[in-house]
């Protein structure tokens, strides 16, 4: 009865991505606290903690005994973070490592850190973003939206490879439900993924990056099985980002948005959880996992060389930073 009821909230969108939606499904399925979880001794990465989903994901996870690596653009933010969940962090002190997600250069940098540091990562939370209004660059000269929710992840990831394999460990992806309303991009065209400045539309080039995440999600899954990929959307809640990028989005919505901890509890969830109960690769919501397609449009855009061509872009994009 609890699936078939969250298959229907699900397929109305609206009540589904909504507080609707989580409160239905925690109470029929009896979660569990995430915050009571073990993690003692295990290493966990969060990107973007200094606000929104990934300061709430930080909160969740700090009393479960894990060493979280806080991976932030602004180091006084980030320790001012640090500060404020310090009297619940029971695992080791928390580290704080600066840089920007769209600067690959920064993030080759970190990942290096966190590599020498840390041996062992049992898991990788990518949540750092923006949804922006208007076209900007990375330092390497890429649409930003790109640069920070598409490049510097995969980057983050191949570079903490062997330390995610040596865990035994996950990447959790944040995307959005967004992404259900964009066809994976041909790379063959004449710009690809990132959007060119006389039709840039910021809505429309997060949805396009967030569709790129889930694919690269299940393409991981089948070229690295020691290590469990999966991504998620978190619904529709009340972040920073949805305040100041879409507020007539948020006026409309306001009275049924999910809180910070509703949209941040998935995340923490698949960080944490053991086993992972769901198949390497699988896109989720609400610790349930979910087609990665609604519209017949994506289905038939998301092809094995469509899919092929975003992997060795990404890979080509990334290669120049990937040498000591």
């Amino acid at each position: 009865m609890s699936n078939f009821l969250s298959s229907i909230l699900d397929a109305a969108v609206v009540p589904g991505f909504s507080r609707i939606g989580f409160a239905a499904r925690s109470r029929l399925n009896h979660w569990d606290r995430v915050s009571g979880y073990d993690l003692a001794g295990k290493v966990v990465v969060i990107t973007g903690p200094t606000s929104g989903l990934g300061e709430e994901c930080l909160r969740i996870l700090a009393p479960t005994g894990a060493q979280l690596v806080l991976v932030a653009r602004n180091k006084v933010k980030c320790e001012s973070v640090l500060a404020s969940v310090r009297p619940i962090v029971t695992g080791p002190e928390p580290v704080c490592v600066v840089a920007e997600m769209g600067d690959l250069q920064a993030v080759a940098d970190a990942a290096r850190q966190i590599a020498s540091r840390f041996p062992q990562v049992f898991a990788i939370v990518h949540n750092a973003g923006a949804l922006l209004n208007s076209r900007e660059v990375s330092p390497q000269g890429i649409e930003q939206t790109v640069a920070s929710h598409v490049l510097g992840p995969h980057l983050l990831t191949t570079a903490l490879l062997a330390n995610l394999r040596a865990a035994h460990g996950r990447v959790v992806t944040v995307s959005s439900g967004g992404m259900y309303s964009a066809n994976l991009p041909s790379i063959a065209d004449s710009h690809g993924i990132e959007m060119p400045a006389a039709t840039y539309n910021g809505t429309k080039q997060y949805a396009i990056a967030k569709r790129v995440q889930v694919t690269l999600n299940s393409m991981w899954a089948t070229k690295e099985p020691s290590v469990h990929f999966c991504a998620m959307h978190p619904g529709w809640a009340d972040t920073p980002g949805v305040q100041e990028s879409i507020p007539r989005f948020r006026q409309i919505t306001k009275p049924i948005l999910r809180t910070l901890a509703e949209g941040a509890d998935t995340i923490a969830w698949l960080a944490a959880v053991q086993p992972i109960p769901g198949p390497s690769g699988s896109f989720w919501s609400d610790r349930e996992t979910r087609s990665i397609h609604k519209l017949p449009s994506t289905r038939r855009s998301d092809t094995t060389g469509s899919r092929a061509a975003v992997w060795n872009w990404c890979n080509d994009t990334i290669e120049p930073f990937q040498t000591a």
